[in-house]
């Protein structure tokens, strides 16, 4: 899945593939802890929180990997604790959901709860 058409985050939860669920279902688990479910919607097609403009954070589920969009400010702010972990500019990348550092992501989101969001980027 690269972009859904899901209206809802269930829905687009429903669409995973088995493998990806358990991992997907404890990400958006903590985003819901740390955002709130009045700020979980679809935004480019992908489960996002904040703004449907401007999300504060996103995560999809894609071909060769799971995408976690923290913006720039996050991942550099967390740049030591990603090593040996794929990331680019603000976004995070699993290849094995069994790699994802649960810790690490409620620790970012956290964080970007804290600072005030500043949008995935």
């Amino acid at each position: 899945m690269v972009q859904s058409k899901a209206a809802n985050v269930d829905d687009y939860m429903s669409e995973v593939s088995p493998d990806r669920r358990p991992a997907l279902d404890r990400l958006r688990a903590l985003c819901l802890e740390a955002f709130g479910g009045e700020h979980e919607l679809m935004a480019f097609g992908m489960p996002a929180y904040g703004d449907p403009k401007l999300p504060w954070i996103a995560f999809n589920s894609q071909k060769q990997h799971i995408s976690f969009y923290a913006g720039q400010a996050a991942v550099e702010a967390f740049a030591d604790r990603l090593k040996g972990v794929d990331y680019g500019k603000g976004c995070i990348r699993w290849r094995k959901p069994e790699a994802m550092d649960f810790e690490l992501i409620a620790d970012i989101l956290s964080d970007i709860r804290d600072q005030g969001p500043g949008g995935c980027r």
